[in-house]
């Protein structure tokens, strides 16, 4: 018969948790970037018309995701509770690293996805309500620099991202230390 400590059988206390906006940043970062990723690899394999709805839908998500970026980054440096670091030593360097990693990461996407359209010179619209201006002339060179550059920085993003699960799941099935449940909304 094993013997758990009480704070990881315990189920966390309100205090022991992100608040609820934080966690729901946090799950619809992760949505959107998982959906903004399947259209785009998906995309290849449908027809024009369809491709050309994705596309119009992965611009819209996308900016859907500069807004919920901008608000998570907002909400975490101004209201978000803090909660103290759940590892020591070398996990929590590499925890924090990623997690700066990936802040850095989704910024850069969020930049690269407006100059990669506005350098196409082609519509920027958001789910049909209104248009982004460009900021500047249409330069196809430029688009397929910042195009490769866009594409190259969603595949480390999802590479980050999959390991940040796999490290949380690890924290749940494996540790049994409660970690991921700071990150989930409810009890238990």
């Amino acid at each position: 018969m094993t013997i758990q400590p009480a704070a990881m059988t315990a189920a966390p206390t309100d205090q022991s948790r992100y608040d609820r906006a934080t966690i729901l940043l946090h799950w619809l970062t992760a949505g959107l970037v998982v959906t903004l990723f399947l259209l785009a690899e998906g995309w290849g394999f449908v027809s024009r018309d369809i491709r050309k709805a994705g596309q119009s839908l992965h611009i819209s998500l996308g900016i859907l995701l500069t807004v919920v970026l901008i608000a998570r980054l907002l909400w975490r440096g101004t209201q978000g509770r803090r909660l103290p670091p759940a590892t020591t030593g070398l996990q929590h360097l590499a925890a924090k690293a990623a997690h700066h990693a990936l802040y850095l990461l989704l910024a850069a996407q969020v930049v690269l996805g407006f100059l990669f359209r506005w350098a196409q010179g082609e519509p920027f619209r958001f789910f049909g309500l209104f248009d982004v201006p460009a900021a500047f002339a249409p330069d196809h060179d430029l688009a397929d620099t910042i195009g490769n550059l866009h594409n190259t920085v969603a595949w480390t993003i999802i590479v980050l991202a999959g390991l940040h699960a796999a490290a949380a799941l690890i924290h749940h099935y494996a540790l049994r230390d409660g970690v991921l449940r700071r990150m989930l909304l409810g009890r238990g």
